[in-house]
């Protein structure tokens, strides 16, 4: 199966094409972390790498497309994108969580504790969800405050993501407990969750675990009536 993964959830902008045929294996990827503007680096980054693999788009199985949790906007264009992809090529579309990926590149397997992974969220909350040692949920996704954790947090948890360091500070638990600080998913652990994900179970919809800081505006409006 040969698939295309986009992540532009959070600061990373990324693409990779990932083939796991056995005669005609190829991995290549690019990405840049840019904190904002993917919109305009993201088609650039797609072309390069279905250059670099010699893969037309009608070569693909799949795509994959991260869906949170990351910020509102960076989500609407790698999603827009993907869907688009899809429709087009009348191709199934994947969406892999974030906090997923990260638990993948980050869970030790090891069978030994489980892991947290938590992203920075607003003020005294995070959004995290729980994995075991091998990277399988263990919870579901979800916003804590810091709190929270602290009185709830299992004994040995590990700790990945941006947040991981304020969680170990916050909930007195010691350094060696944090396996990964990185705040965003690598983008070969998006591709290889998306070639074995059920597209029937794994929906390209965003996982907003938090309505949006906008509200809408009511100054100067005039009211029907």
């Amino acid at each position: 199966m040969r698939v295309l993964a986009i992540d532009t959830a959070l600061a990373n902008c990324a693409a990779a094409v990932l083939d796991n045929g056995a005669d005609t294996a190829c991995y290549d990827s690019v990405g840049e972390e840019i904190g904002r503007g993917h919109a305009e680096k993201l088609m650039d980054m797609i072309g390069e790498v279905m250059a670099e693999t010699s893969t037309a788009f009608s070569d693909l199985d799949r795509v994959i497309v991260t869906v949170g949790p990351g910020s509102f906007t960076g989500l609407r264009v790698g999603l827009s994108v993907a869907r688009g992809f899809g429709l087009v090529l009348g191709k199934p579309v994947v969406g892999i969580t974030t906090l997923a990926a990260i638990a993948k590149s980050s869970a030790p397997d090891d069978g030994g504790a489980p892991l947290l992974v938590a992203l920075t969220g607003k003020g005294e909350e995070v959004y995290c969800q729980a994995f075991s040692a091998s990277g399988d949920p263990e919870s579901e996704a979800g916003v804590r405050t810091f709190s929270d954790l602290a009185a709830t947090l299992p004994e040995g948890i590990r700790l990945a993501g941006s947040a991981a360091e304020t969680v170990a500070e916050k909930c007195g638990l010691p350094q060696d407990r944090i396996l990964s600080r990185c705040g965003y998913p690598g983008i070969r652990e998006v591709a290889e969750l998306g070639l074995v994900a059920d597209p029937a179970k794994s929906s390209p919809s965003p996982l907003y675990l938090r309505p949006p800081d906008a509200t809408p505006q009511t100054k100067g409006r005039i009211e029907r009536q």
